[in-house]
């Protein structure tokens, strides 16, 4: 039985069942000397518990005096037994939360080089599962208690505590750590976090989730290295599934694209898919032009062709026409140019695309 292997249920059990036993022989044992059984067990109660009220009855033969003299030794020592049972039953748990959260701030102390994650959810979770696969020392942070909780469980060092604090930053080592992953699903929470890291490291590396496309360029400017954006993310790559899939079998099978994505995050550097809009600023211009006009944030590997389902290599004379799948490698902080791929423009600035739609024709 489980239970009988924790000391402290076990010790509660039997101390339990003796005091019931003894109970249960000193109210038989009255009843026999011709008491009623609620005489009997009233004056087993009183005695057991020491609570000093006089008998109910006379005790006044030798039978009933060695009943109660034998109730009050065993029983009083059966209480004893179990009032301490109780008691370590109820602090030690107590007391050993203290003293493992004791243990795990002197073990976070001594980290060093290790990567601080702000966020348990389920990107934490799974980004956690990764570090640790590729043997990074590392610490989570997580204001909600249950995650926290099972943080714990899987072995991780935690502090339950919100990221946006400096002391909570300080405390998991900061001063000392090579990354922070502020993946929390709040923007405004993750650009807070940001801040905070920034100004108390200024050359950790920051990795920090964004939801909206707008919040990359603010995390940027909070003294992110990089964004991720999840959905914005996903939402691509289906899409490109869907419409460009000759360009996403290339890049698109899990460990290829898992590799290629490691060897370019060495370098800076992300790849990406993105589909060219109808009116939009780069629509129609030529890949010269476009990457001239995003200012080298990216530049254009290969074109898919709307309904052609053949991967070109493009030559810098080319143009892209709106349909059409472009596949571009560049450094973080891109989505602002790359906007102009999927963004309308003003009919005023568009001559470009209706002048290149003629030259297509």
């Amino acid at each position: 039985m489980k239970w009988a292997r924790d000391p402290r249920t076990a010790h509660l059990f039997y101390s339990s069942v003796f005091v019931f036993a003894v109970s249960v022989v000193a109210t038989v044992s009255y009843m026999l000397n011709g008491w009623g059984f609620d005489d009997a067990f009233y004056m087993t109660v009183l005695t057991i518990f020491t609570v000093g009220y006089e008998e109910v009855r006379p005790v006044d033969t030798v039978t009933l005096r060695l009943v109660t003299g034998l109730l009050i030794i065993v029983g009083c020592t059966g209480m004893i037994y179990l009032t301490g049972a109780l008691v370590q039953f109820i602090t030690f748990g107590q007391l050993q939360e203290l003293l493992g959260a004791t243990r795990m701030t002197r073990q976070i102390e001594y980290l060093e080089d290790h990567v601080i994650v702000c966020g348990f959810g389920r990107t934490g979770n799974m980004l956690a599962k990764e570090l640790t696969q590729g043997k990074a020392k590392l610490v989570v942070i997580e204001p909600n208690q249950s995650r926290c909780l099972e943080a714990k469980a899987m072995g991780y060092l935690t502090i339950n505590a919100d990221a946006i604090e400096e002391n909570v930053l300080r405390q998991a080592g900061i001063a000392k750590a090579r990354a922070l992953a502020s993946v929390v699903s709040s923007d405004p929470i993750n650009v807070f976090i940001t801040l905070s890291a920034r100004s108390l490291n200024q050359s950790i590396q920051i990795i920090a989730r964004g939801e909206e496309p707008s919040t990359e360029k603010k995390l940027l400017q909070a003294g992110a290295n990089a964004v991720i954006l999840p959905t914005h993310i996903g939402a691509e790559q289906i899409a490109s599934l869907i419409l460009f899939p000759a360009i996403a079998g290339v890049i698109q099978a899990t460990e290829r694209r898992r590799q290629m994505d490691v060897d370019l995050r060495t370098l800076g550097l992300e790849i990406e898919v993105v589909a060219v809009a109808e009116g939009s600023l780069f629509a129609g211009r030529s890949i010269e032009e476009i990457e001239r006009r995003a200012e080298s944030a990216f530049i254009i590997i290969a074109i898919e062709r709307l309904g052609s389902n053949v991967v070109e290599r493009p030559q810098p004379h080319a143009r892209v026409y709106p349909g059409d799948g472009v596949t571009v490698i560049g450094r973080p902080g891109r989505a602002e140019a790359l906007e102009k791929f999927t963004r309308p423009v003003p009919l005023e600035e568009s001559e470009a695309v209706a002048a290149a739609g003629e030259d297509r024709a």
